[in-house]
């Protein structure tokens, strides 16, 4: 029990940081329909209702595409797709509205709940709806009318922001109206997408019903890079096309981050959150993580990363004073604001050499590459200055740099003022390779 409070109590502190951070700002969560048919939805609205409970400003925009299905299947009509898109004809229409009102009263039912059994004991959350979205008709492509299938015109962004101001979770379900009195059916993705826009929205998430079929080492992109993968990967479905189409034109149009994330894995909202690590798919217009010089902001976040290997031996103390001196000669990973990872690169013109010192990667990243990646800098800038090899002195990790094509070397060889330095307690082993 002890080691259990000890790991939340360290949980609980990794993740203030990012408690604070998100306080005030709003969120677009968009889900499909058959979220809401899952046993398990009550989850979902549970941690929904945490994040009010922190602050966050949240709109939801659900699905409804089973439930619209079901509907149309009780009615012995037939399901008309084309291009992905329904053809919405009156009888769907019908259904669309049937099935949108019934997703939102059972998102407002599991919201109002207050028993003191359960995580909602405690809580009133108001659930704000409207006609938020103007839409128009796609009309008729490639001689294929879609009838009542829309796509959104304008978002009230006015009326959406006085609610979450409010503190009202706004619930925006994929129905649009136009100036006519007409309605449509829309697809939630697109809504979501264009809600998160029109309210400069911090973040949009979309909670999907699966994996995206992607690398485990893509787990964030920069907009070109979705564009890269929408043309290379041609085993993506067409919702998954969709959501990353989405994902990319939102972070365009300003939203700062787009998540995708498998609503299966359970707590794949707050992992997302409240982790560095997240659990899903990050879509960003700036990269995410960037390796580049390191600047004197960057000595707290440098010496909170090397401390614990300094108090294990693995690494020579320094200072603050001294990492403020020599901030100039160090390369960082920034991820997410934080430093991940730093490495030195002390030159030796007179030899046409440098050594490479204080590599650090944080055990929460290790093992993606990182490493690798911060190590190709540092030899992009040593050749940049025209050196012709670099050194390290190692006392746990020659395998590592063995792999990475550094041969073992003597003190001997060592540039001179090195050499008289070198600790003989430490007895740190010898590696170079040459440029």
């Amino acid at each position: 029990m002890a080691k259990q409070n000890a790991q939340f109590v360290e949980w609980f502190r990794q993740s203030s940081p990012y408690i604070h951070a998100h306080r005030g700002k709003v969120l677009v969560v968009s889900f499909d329909g058959e979220a809401i048919t899952d046993s398990d939805f009550a989850y979902l609205m549970y941690d929904v209702a945490l994040l009010n409970g922190l602050g966050m400003k949240l709109v939801l925009v659900p699905g409804a595409r089973p439930q619209i299905e079901e509907r149309l299947a009780l009615r012995g009509a037939k399901i008309q797709l084309h291009n992905g898109l329904r053809i919405t004809d009156e009888q769907a229409l019908q259904c669309v509205k049937d099935a949108a009102g019934n997703v939102r009263v059972e998102i407002e039912a599991l919201l109002s709940m207050g028993l003191n059994n359960s995580p909602m004991a405690g809580t009133a959350i108001r659930v704000a709806s409207g006609n938020h979205v103007t839409a128009k008709p796609i009309g008729i492509v490639d001689g294929v009318d879609y009838l009542h299938t829309g796509e959104v015109r304008k978002v009230n962004a006015d009326a959406i922001r006085a609610q979450l101001d409010a503190n009202s979770v706004v619930l925006v379900p994929p129905l649009g109206y136009s100036p006519t009195g007409e309605a449509f059916n829309l697809s939630a993705p697109d809504v979501a997408s264009a809600v998160a826009v029109a309210l400069h929205a911090d973040k949009l998430i979309y909670l999907t019903e699966g994996k995206l079929k992607l690398p485990a080492s893509m787990s964030s992109l920069v907009t070109k890079e979705v564009d890269a993968v929408l043309a290379r990967r041609k085993s993506l479905t067409e919702d998954q096309r969709r959501l990353l189409t989405n994902a990319a034109a939102a972070c365009r149009a300003g939203v700062k981050r787009t998540h995708i994330l498998n609503r299966l894995d359970d707590g794949a909202l707050l992992s997302e959150l409240f982790t560095r690590e997240g659990s899903g798919l990050l879509v960003t217009q700036e990269p995410f993580e960037q390796t580049r010089p390191a600047n004197i902001d960057d000595v707290g976040g440098i010496l909170e990363l090397i401390e614990p290997l300094e108090a294990s031996g693995a690494l020579v103390k320094r200072s603050r004073e001294k990492l403020e001196q020599e901030i100039n000669y160090f390369t960082v990973i920034e991820c997410d604001g934080s430093i991940i990872a730093c490495a030195a690169l002390y030159p030796f013109e007179k030899e046409s050499t440098a050594e490479v010192a204080c590599f650090v990667v944080s055990p929460n990243y290790q093992g993606n590459g990182r490493g690798e990646s911060l190590l190709n800098q540092i030899e992009a800038d040593a050749k940049q200055q025209k050196l012709d090899t670099i050194f390290v002195l190692s006392t746990r990790t020659s395998h590592w740099f063995r792999e990475q094509g550094f041969m073992p070397s003597d003190v001997s060889a060592l540039p001179k003022r090195k050499r008289d330095l070198y600790n003989w307690q430490r007895k740190s082993r010898v590696f170079s390779k040459k440029l």
